[in-house]
Formats: C-alpha cells, structure tokens, sequence
C-alpha cells in the first residue's frame, strides 16, 4: 500500500447560536499594545468562525480537512487546521509523502523532520501533526481497529472532562449561572481564562481575584476550578496572583508567562501555592524535556494538532511520565484527544479538556460527535479516530492547492 494523494478540503457551513458567540476573551500578550487591548471576540485567528452573524442569524464556519489517500482505497482524515497549515502540508509536505507507506509512520514523521528544519516549532509543526493524525486514522481503518486500541488501550472506558468556558462572560452572574450550569451537567472540574494583565494595575489584579472568588463559590468545595493566563502575565505578577487566589484552591494556573521563558516558569512554580500548568505552545519530545529537566510545570498540555501529532504525543506523555508529571491535551483536538487519553493511565492523563464553544465550532462538519456525557468523555469505537464528515453540514466545499 502506498500513498497516491493529499487532499485538502475546505468546507463552508454556518452555526447556530443562541446569543452572542464570543461574549468575552481571554488576555492576550499582545493587549499591551492599546490599539489590541479594547478589541472584542477574536479578530486575530478565529479559528474559521465569522465574528459577525449572516443574513439568517447563524455564524459562518469554514473548516479545512487533510486527507491522505492511498492505492488500496483506504484514506485518512485530520482537522479541523488553519489555511497557513494547509499551505504547508500542499506545498512542502505532500510532495515528500507519495509514494510511502502509510503505516510507516515513525520513519514519515522523522523524514519530515529531517527534511523541514524549521519544522521544530510553529507551522510546519502543525502540517506534520496533521499528517501523523491523518496516517494514524488510516492505519486504525486499515486494520478495522479504533486508534486508541493501536496505542495499547483503553486503559479505561470513559476519562472525566473538564468544562473550558472560553469565550462566555467574565459578567459576576453569569459566571455564577454558567458555572452552576456545567456542574450540574455533571463537569467535577471547569476552566475559566483570566481577562487582565500586569498593565492593568491593581483594578484589573483584583478582578482576575475575583473571577476566581466567584467559579469557587458558584461551584462549591468538590469541583476543580481552573484558571488560564494565557501566556500574558510576568512572574512577578503570577507569583503575587497565585498567592492572592489561594484561598479558592485553584487546581492549576495556566500559562502564567510567554512559553519560551522556561526560567520564568520554574521560578514562579518554586514560589507559587497553587501548581502551575504550561506547554500549550510547546511542541515535541525536545521541548518537553527541556520544560521537565526545569521542573517549570506541575501539569503539561501539549496540542495534538500542533506539538507534533499522535506518535509525537505518547514520546511526551513517556518524558512525563518518568518525571510524574500529569499531562493534559489542550482542548482544541478532542476527537483525536480521548484516543490518546484512553491509551495513558489515569494518574498520567487525569482529564480531557473540553473546551464548549470551540467544539461547537471545530466539530460542526463531523457526523459523530465525541462530547461529554454527565462529564465524561469516551472515544469513538470506529474504525480509526471516526471523522466522518457530515454531508448535511456543508454548504459549500473546495479543495485546496497551491501548487
């Protein structure tokens, strides 16, 4: 069997919505510069999702899919990925991978490797995380096998998720109502994202306070609560939030500081009493070792479809492990994340973070959608990862090429 073809396929379709989409966002480094401070929703990378409503009400998504197709008729799906991910994978990737064996993933991987030298971080990372997903969906087709049972799953049948409330109002009462709403949908644990950095002074210091003092009330004493940064703050900053928000028990704050400044993190980790998360924006085997040798995170959270895909992601789940360091997937990849979560022991992979509106938006095209049941996740039992596009979504479709 061989690899013939990669197809990008881009497809159009819109979301339903009650209410706003995007009612608040999270602090972003780049909200130091006034002119991006006041800007509302996401104008910066959305994520294929229209920020305004169309003519019949309903939001504007365009999700692009990589195929990979072979001689014997079997393919491989991954995606949701941006437009600059697909004109990697056209461009640079697919011109390396005809001709392969599909199920030679490890020597794929690392020929791709080898061959984009800047491939260690950004980008060209995210092309080849979508190719490895992509080849590891084929392979689970293939041999009529769901992905988690290659991985040497499942540990277990289902894996507690935790709510990420990206997205929906920092208002008081609303994060009290939708805090109540999510526990009560049977969630143990739910993240909400901090709206404030060190130039906003001490109003701003203590609304981030506050947040938290309202998520720990509205949730009660036996639900983690969690708190993310988003890479915006300093460690002096984080250092002095982490010992004001104690008190609401913070199961971790995330990504206190920008991702390259490794020192910082473990400097603030030394200082915090609350445990501190990152890795969101680290990427392979490499970077999760320099983050462990620091002792810089009590929980890592690489990205599937970004730190290097699913063969890269079990090589950071073993460094982890071997530091006891629990490893959380970010949420944005959670079809492909509960298969890899499935395949790892509770006490290395404790949750799958589900975050609610980017679902909404990254698993419109699927025909079956993976989605927590009374706050726990499962896997599909599908042949591969199960990402079948749903026909009934798309109003429009493409494919892509730039060559």
């Amino acid at each position: 069997m061989r690899i013939t073809r990669v197809r990008l396929i881009e497809l159009h379709g819109e979301l339903d919505h009650d209410g706003e989409l995007w009612e608040e966002r999270v602090v972003r480094p780049i909200d130091v510069y006034p002119e991006h401070k006041h800007e509302r929703g996401y104008p910066i990378a959305s994520g294929g999702v229209g920020q305004e409503r169309n003519a019949r009400g309903a939001y504007p998504i365009s999700s692009i899919f990589v195929s990979v197709e072979t001689d014997e008729g079997v393919s491989g799906l991954a995606g949701t990925i941006d437009r600059q991910t697909a004109f990697v994978i056209d461009t640079d990737v697919a011109p390396l991978v005809i001709g392969e064996d599909p199920l030679a993933i490890e020597r794929i991987w690392d020929k791709l490797y080898r061959q984009l030298i800047h491939a260690r971080k950004g980008q060209p990372m995210f092309a080849i995380s979508a190719l490895d997903v992509a080849l590891w969906d084929l392979k689970g087709k293939w041999l009529n096998q769901p992905v988690y049972r290659l991985l040497g799953g499942p540990v277990r049948e289902t894996i507690p998720a935790y709510a990420s409330m990206l997205g929906y109002s920092l208002e008081p009462d609303r994060v009290t109502s939708r805090a109540r709403e999510v526990v009560g949908a049977g969630f143990t644990a739910t993240k909400w994202f901090m709206r404030h950095g060190p130039d906003d002074g001490e109003p701003g210091a203590r609304a981030n306070v506050e947040l938290a003092r309202t998520v720990r009330k509205a949730v009660g004493d036996d639900v983690e609560v969690m708190l993310d940064a988003w890479n915006s703050w300093n460690a002096r900053y984080a250092i002095d939030m982490a010992h004001r928000m104690a008190e609401y028990r913070p199961r971790w704050i995330e990504e206190p500081v920008k991702p390259d400044d490794i020192p910082a993190y473990a400097r603030i980790r030394s200082a915090s009493p609350v445990p501190i998360a990152g890795g969101e924006h680290e990427y392979t085997r490499w970077g999760t070792r320099d983050y462990m040798r620091a002792g810089a995170v009590d929980v890592f959270q690489p990205d599937t479809m970004w730190a290097g895909g699913i063969s890269e992601l079990m090589k950071m789940a073993t460094i982890c492990s071997v530091y006891d360091v629990p490893i959380v997937f970010h949420g944005s990849s959670v079809p492909v994340n509960v298969h890899i979560s499935a395949a790892l022991p509770p006490t290395l992979c404790p949750y799958v973070e589900y975050l609610i509106k980017w679902n909404d938006i990254r698993q419109l095209h699927l025909k079956h959608k993976v989605q927590p049941t009374n706050g726990r996740i499962a896997p599909s039992n599908a042949p591969g990862l199960g990402l079948d596009i749903d026909e009934s979504t798309i109003a429009d479709r493409r494919e892509l090429s730039w060559r």
